[in-house]
């Protein structure tokens, strides 16, 4: 990547039409992510934190600017190749876990590799990521089994399985208590403290502004504060246990 940059946006803008009204989402957003970044987009709602997030993630379209992510030009790729890209090079932790309910947390890990192609090792590999993240005892239960802490850790364990250069996590600790949102964050950390894997986190959680090195305010949507932090203002886990 040149430069380590994962992300860069050049005054992006997102209009929804409906009939003839139209919604700005996105007002001309211009915005660089490098390589290794912990980074919380924040503002109240409505401010275009989401759709900020789904457009980096391939999920949406932009309506107008430039977008690079991971060096391919959104604009450009198609519906077949944006696909691809959100397989092999992106993850996605949602506020409402999105785990599938028929699947075990093994399977539904699993279910990702399949969808890469991992052959007969997926199931290892998935048990693997389980216990790297210390979920192995709950492996074998479906998400109705597990406390909303728990299937958050699932959902990560799923966002990291294809081993992603770029995280997108949307609202992460939105469901959880003060000591499973704390839990999540140290985890998060680690990854990228110990794997460099990039996070952008879309919030208006404190918590995961105080674990961010930097901060993007969104308002109106537009950027109106862009803010690198000193390293002796960031929140850490105080006993990191390393991650294989």
């Amino acid at each position: 990547m040149r430069n380590g940059r994962v992300v860069a946006a050049r005054n992006v803008t997102k209009v929804y039409r409906m009939g003839p009204i139209e919604a700005q989402a996105l007002r001309g957003i211009s915005l660089e992510v490098v390589s290794g970044e912990f980074l919380a987009i924040v503002g109240p709602s409505g401010s275009g934190k989401t759709t900020l997030l789904n457009v980096i993630g391939a999920l949406d379209t932009i309506s107008g600017g430039s977008l690079e992510v991971l060096e391919h030009d959104l604009t450009q790729l198609s519906r077949r190749r944006r696909a691809d890209l959100r397989l092999h090079a992106l993850g996605f932790v949602f506020q409402a876990y999105n785990l599938v309910p028929v699947l075990t947390a093994c399977e539904n890990v699993e279910f990702v590799l399949e969808l890469q192609g991992v052959g007969s090792e997926r199931r290892q590999r998935a048990r693997e990521i389980l216990e790297e993240l210390g979920l192995s005892e709950f492996a074998d239960r479906r998400p109705h089994e597990l406390s909303g802490g728990q299937q958050q850790r699932v959902a990560v364990a799923r966002a990291v399985a294809s081993r992603p250069q770029l995280i997108l996590a949307d609202e992460p600790t939105a469901n959880l208590d003060g000591e499973n949102a704390n839990h999540l964050l140290d985890l998060m950390q680690r990854l990228n403290q110990q794997h460099g894997t990039t996070f952008i986190f879309s919030t208006h959680d404190p918590r995961v502004v105080a674990y961010a090195h930097r901060v993007v305010d969104l308002i109106d949507g537009r950027v109106a504060h862009d803010t690198a932090k000193d390293p002796s203002d960031v929140e850490t886990d105080g006993n990191i246990v390393e991650i294989p």
